[in-house]
């Protein structure tokens, strides 16, 4: 990934405690992307309901690219790596892809979560798990085609393609995005809560809601570097005003949201959450024999996920009480109420 004629050196200095907790802080961003998408990749892919469904494709699908991304970061991050066209300490255009592959991932998502609440039917025709995979694949294979081609073309070609390129793409994908989001808001409060309660629309219903909020964190840690690249394209500067990658504020800034994307995963998602607690997570602690309080017991997992779940369900417009007492004189009430 690099040249090995360059010296390598930490991000920044380690003379002063300011360097050290940057130094410090690089490493643990690293580790958390790595830990946490390792932990919602390893759920999904142990739960086999999970994988019955598309929008958990691409869960998987954002976890991988954000794995790769937390493992290249030790080295654009954590080391003094000013990743650019002509530096000798680039990565080839790898470390940006898988960012990017995330991106892609996210806006995927959005559009089949607005395909299966808009037109619920067609969906289940059309977007079949292999053809769900199919779509994975295949943005997978056109951002790694644009890597080879950015290798092999010369360094002012690359600047002018993936500068028109990046200018058009981010423009475009972030009104989609937007507009993606304002829609599935609108149908998950107007049109989804109209139905009838059952589990099938509160699945939908949550599913959309946690889609939502993942693609406002995506929006908000993505923007700042957006209209920095897009301001740059304009003015024509290399859009670097900071020494290296690991101390540039709006290129950390998608390394967090990559931290943040699995915790709202498995906040939003009460299945996933349970195959995480007790599964995954506990294996690791037998194999580690951490105390009891670190790994709770999975029954208390359990008793603790159906609790929540009970407090999402939509309470009855009525109270029971109400509909009891209404009934005819010398009518018995039903036994166990």
């Amino acid at each position: 990934m690099n040249n090995h004629s360059v010296p390598l050196a930490p991000v920044l200095p380690l003379t002063s405690l300011g360097n050290v907790l940057v130094f410090l802080f690089s490493i643990l961003l690293a580790t958390t992307i790595l830990f946490l998408n390792s932990s919602v990749l390893l759920s999904i892919l142990m739960n086999r309901a999970l994988r019955n469904e598309n929008r958990f494709m691409y869960m998987l699908s954002t976890c991988l690219s954000d794995i790769c991304s937390g493992v290249s970061y030790y080295y654009a991050g954590v080391l003094d790596v000013r990743d650019h066209y002509s530096s000798p300490t680039r990565t080839f255009y790898i470390a940006p892809t898988f960012l990017g592959l995330s991106y892609m991932a996210i806006l995927a998502a959005q559009a089949d979560r607005y395909h299966a609440v808009a037109s619920p039917f067609k969906y289940s025709q059309r977007m079949t798990r292999n053809r769900t995979l199919l779509v994975i694949l295949a943005y997978w294979v056109y951002a790694f085609v644009i890597v080879a081609v950015n290798n092999l073309v010369t360094v002012g070609v690359a600047k002018r393609v993936t500068g028109f390129g990046t200018f058009v793409g981010n423009i475009f994908t972030v009104i989609i995005m937007i507009g993606l989001n304002i829609r599935l808001f609108y149908i998950a409060t107007f049109q989804l809560k109209r139905e009838q309660p059952s589990t099938d629309s509160d699945s939908k219903r949550s599913s959309v809601y946690l889609i939502i909020v993942v693609a406002v964190f995506f929006l908000g840690a993505w923007l700042p570097i957006f209209i920095h690249i897009i301001v740059c394209n304009f003015i024509g500067s290399t859009c670097y005003s900071f020494r290296n990658e690991g101390t540039d504020p709006i290129r950390i800034l998608p390394r967090i949201n990559a931290v943040i994307t699995p915790v709202l995963y498995i906040r939003g998602c009460s299945a996933l959450r349970e195959t995480l607690f007790t599964r995954v997570w506990r294996s690791c602690c037998r194999s580690s024999q951490l105390p009891s309080i670190c790994c709770p017991p999975p029954q208390l997992v359990r008793l603790f996920v159906r609790r929540q779940m009970i407090a999402q369900m939509p309470r009855p417009s009525r109270p029971l009480s109400a509909t009891f007492t209404s009934l005819p004189s010398g009518q018995r009430s039903p036994p166990g109420i």
